[in-house]
């Protein structure tokens, strides 16, 4: 049998490829925590400004909007002329943003800043799984995007209670200030050191080079048309956005409006309910992990591999449904979020699955397409942040209060994650968008 992988025995290869994929973990925690602290703010930001839950929802909702519609021109941007400066002058973006959000004084402002602080954060994610398709061999690279996207919820654990102590501390203007920086370290140490094509890393010895060649598909400098016709008629396409739109309903409802909800509709303290979030994004890191070291076992399991993928994340978002239900159920917040938790750990599993489905679907146009998928699963996040301000505001206005105003909205988040784990069953992989 073949070993294609193995690097020549005179050397040992570098681990480069590691140093990359420690950078793409960073900035994926940098990533979250500056898109979720403002969830734990926004009751402060409500209260200073005298906004109504619907309109900090429009907050919320023009983030997500621009991250769904500038994901597809990021991504391109990245496939023709590079993720290195591409990657490097979006981070400096957005982190400019994150700070002029400490200084919003009043809605207009606020929708406007975290509409342009979005406009950045849509190319993160597109360029970083094209620089895994170029960096990670393929057997590393289930467990390659596990771990990026466990850091990514892993910056959302720390976000809620960081911010809390932050708020506390420096109030929440100074707050987005603190956060900016981070991210403008990162972008100058990035830039300096990452090379997009591994060859020409200086630190890249021959066997790395070797070692990665030979577990990755090697592309040309020519970035050819998206060939768009076979794009949109290709269903898996549009099945893998129905899957992530259902995904980012349930998922944004903890980013952006749990801690509300416990503060609210369980009546805990605003550190408590820092903790409570934190925990239910701990579930989502632990799911993210342990769904790439899954990925990758399925790879090497025998007969389909890929139907055996799509089984599974059919089965984690039905569980995630049902827990989900169960906690809701729950009399005590801590009890309600551990069950919570549970559910987003089943949910999020799926995350390195749908990566490596788009990877094989998107051949040579990975970021572009990511980006397709990716702001189609944005519609449904802004469904979601709409969803909720409105909901309750409603429920408030016909006299509940409490769990009666917010719990009933379970059942329809619920609902959404049965509909995400059916719409699994029907993608069929096949050939990229390039073979059409």
């Amino acid at each position: 049998m073949s070993q294609p992988h193995q690097p020549p025995l005179t050397e040992r290869p570098t681990k480069i490829r590691y140093g990359v994929l420690a950078l793409l973990c960073l900035l994926a925690f940098i990533l979250y925590v500056d898109r979720i602290c403002l969830g734990q703010a926004a009751k402060d930001i409500r209260e200073e400004l005298g906004l109504t839950k619907t309109e900090i929802g429009y907050v919320h909702t023009a983030f997500t909007v621009a991250y769904s519609l500038f994901e597809v021109p990021a991504g391109w941007w990245g496939d023709k002329y590079g993720s290195r400066g591409v990657l490097a002058r979006i981070v400096v973006w957005w982190s400019v943003f994150t700070a002029l959000t400490g200084g919003g004084w009043g809605l207009t402002s606020l929708i406007v800043i975290r509409f342009l602080f979005g406009v950045g954060e849509a190319g993160a994610f597109p360029n970083s799984a094209q620089i895994l398709a170029r960096w990670m061999p393929l057997e590393e690279r289930g467990k390659a995007q596990g771990l990026v996207n466990s850091m990514a919820q892993i910056g959302g654990v720390f976000a809620p209670l960081l911010t809390a102590y932050l708020i506390a501390w420096i109030g929440w203007r100074w707050t987005f200030a603190v956060y900016s920086v981070p991210g403008l370290i990162w972008a100058g140490v990035f830039f300096s050191w990452f090379r997009d094509d591994p060859q020409t890393h200086p630190s890249v010895n021959a066997a790395e080079r070797s070692l990665i060649l030979a577990g990755t598909q090697k592309k040309s400098g020519e970035h050819p048309p998206i060939p768009w016709r076979g794009v949109l008629s290709h269903e898996t396409v549009w099945l893998l956005g129905l899957v992530l739109a259902c995904g980012a309903f349930n998922t944004y409802l903890y980013f952006s409006w749990y801690p509300d909800y416990l503060k609210e509709g369980r009546g805990v303290s605003p550190k408590l309910a820092g903790g409570l979030a934190s925990l239910v994004l701990t579930g989502g890191a632990i799911g993210c992990i342990s769904g790439g070291f899954l990925c990758d076992l399925m790879a090497k399991l025998p007969g389909d591999p890929k139907r055996s993928r799509c089984w599974w994340c059919c089965f984690a978002f039905l569980m995630g449904a049902c827990l989900l239900l169960i906690g809701k159920q729950c009399d005590s917040p801590v009890a309600a979020s551990t069950w919570t938790a549970a559910s987003v750990m089943f949910t999020l599993s799926t995350l390195a699955s749908w990566w490596s489905a788009v990877t094989e679907v998107s051949g040579r146009h990975l970021g572009a397409l990511f980006g397709l998928m990716n702001s189609l699963g944005g519609l449904g996040a802004i469904a979601s942040q709409q969803f909720v301000g409105r909901f309750a505001d409603w429920m408030e206005s016909r006299g509940h209060a409490g769990r009666a105003q917010w719990d009933p909205m379970f059942y329809v988040y619920a609902g959404v994650l049965v509909v995400g784990g059916l719409a699994w069953l029907f993608i069929r992989p096949r050939r990229s968008v390039d073979d059409d």
